[in-house]
């Protein structure tokens, strides 16, 4: 007669081995999907390396300066491949912008004036965000403080762009006309170039001198094009996400037009001095190699994004996007029932990393956040999303959003622990 602890021990093999068989069906019908991210991962391999070599980029541009930064080679080649490979006029990529929402910041405060209207026209901005602007929160610095005005144009239901409504919005104060391309923490599609060019034909059709300004964040390499390409005056990002190729430690990117880089600049070290100051210490290599790399690390991380939506939805929970659908970022977004749920998910992915392990995420407060967040990320660089992660505002839809991934192989083994854990929390039966 078999015991207790025999009885669940085979039961435990069996979850596993059905799991393993779902896995393997679901990496069968996703083989198309990733012929199509080869194919757009190629294309921005050879516009990286065009870049490099029109930049006549050598071993020496990989030292970096101290003090005050002045004259640094290495840091104009690196500006320089930026801008060719976004298409841009001109690059600042400095190792002082801490995060994507610095950068964003230093540009809306580098364009805006007092007076001045920001028009968001992709609905809510990422909760960070918000408190720039000055429409959550108390932070001192505001936009609002500024007398900076605000108004928001929000999607239409199945995430398009409401063309009506952002014509109906503009007017003689709109100085910056913003779109966020990823989701954040809203269930909603990506926009993608297409929509971004859109956007651009119908604000010019208006006011041609309405700065359009696009939030690149976790979009970079993900389609053909990039906003510049699309019409945009500007746009900006993290360079511990997509373009750091997994490996930059820290640091932010701005690339557009040249005068408006140079009003952004300017706002960033002081008027007069902008981008000819500011030490580029190691950075140089670190910026280099890292966006070299970023085009392969960017489709490894939408390969392991569609393995997690293909195996998410064969065990019956609602994902953004579906595994066949294009992407124009590389989260994706997965709809639990519960809190429970989302913690399990996350402690699962939390066993795959690398680093911490064995640390068991729970929902805390962050700064910048008006709910608690639940995360999982055991990261080299701290917070480096390319990497691998996920999280997620605790309240309703209560979906959790994971995104990066060095190496389509291990997020599968990160999502297929997470999926066990969600599993095993007994929300679904394989």
């Amino acid at each position: 007669m078999l015991n207790c602890a025999t009885v669940k021990l085979e039961a435990i093999r069996m979850f596993n081995r059905n799991l393993e068989e779902l896995a393997k069906q679901v990496e069968e019908d996703i083989k198309p999907v990733y012929n199509e991210l080869d194919r757009i991962s190629l294309l921005n391999h050879a516009k990286v390396l065009d870049a490099f070599h029109k930049t006549r980029v050598s071993e020496y541009h990989l030292k970096g300066s101290t003090g005050y930064g002045y004259g640094d080679p290495g840091r104009e080649a690196v500006e320089k491949v930026f801008a060719s490979v976004f298409r841009a006029e001109a690059a600042l990529v400095r190792g002082q912008i801490s995060c994507g929402t610095h950068a964003i910041s230093v540009c809306l405060f580098g364009i805006l004036r007092p007076g001045d209207e920001l028009l968001f026209v992709t609905g809510q901005p990422y909760d960070t965000l918000q408190e720039v602007i000055g429409v959550r929160g108390s932070a001192s610095g505001s936009l609002r403080e500024w007398g900076i005005t605000y108004q928001q144009v929000n999607l239409l239901g199945d995430g398009g762009v409401d063309e009506d409504g952002i014509i109906k919005s503009l007017n003689n104060r709109t100085k910056v006309v913003m779109i966020q391309r990823s989701r954040g923490y809203d269930w909603r599609p990506a926009v993608g170039i297409k929509e971004i060019e859109k956007i651009c034909k119908l604000v010019r059709s208006v006011r041609e001198d309405i700065v359009v300004l696009v939030d690149n964040c976790y979009g970079e390499f993900v389609e053909e094009k990039e906003p510049i390409e699309a019409g945009a005056d500007l746009a900006a990002g993290s360079l511990t996400k997509n373009p750091g190729g997994g490996i930059v430690p820290t640091g932010g990117y701005i690339v557009g037009k040249n005068h408006l880089v140079e009003m952004v600049a300017n706002r960033m070290t002081a008027p007069g001095l902008g981008g000819n100051v500011g030490a580029s210490l190691e950075f140089n290599r670190w910026f280099l190699q890292g966006l070299f790399l970023a085009p392969h690390v960017v489709s490894e991380a939408l390969k392991g994004s569609v393995f997690t939506a293909g195996l998410f939805e064969r065990l019956g929970y609602e994902v953004s996007p579906r595994h066949e659908e294009q992407r124009s970022d590389i989260i994706q977004a997965v709809r639990l029932k519960s809190e429970e749920e989302m913690v399990a998910f996350c402690r699962g992915l939390q066993k795959g990393s690398p680093l911490d392990g064995h640390v068991i995420p729970e929902p805390v407060n962050i700064p910048g956040y008006e709910d608690k967040i639940v995360m999982a990320g055991g990261t080299f660089v701290a917070g480096s999303t390319i990497e691998l992660s996920a999280d997620g505002p605790v309240r309703e839809p209560f979906a959790v959003y994971m995104q990066g991934g060095l190496s389509k192989e291990y997020v599968k083994l990160g999502i297929m622990s997470a999926a066990k854990e969600c599993l095993s929390a007994g929300a679904k039966k394989v």
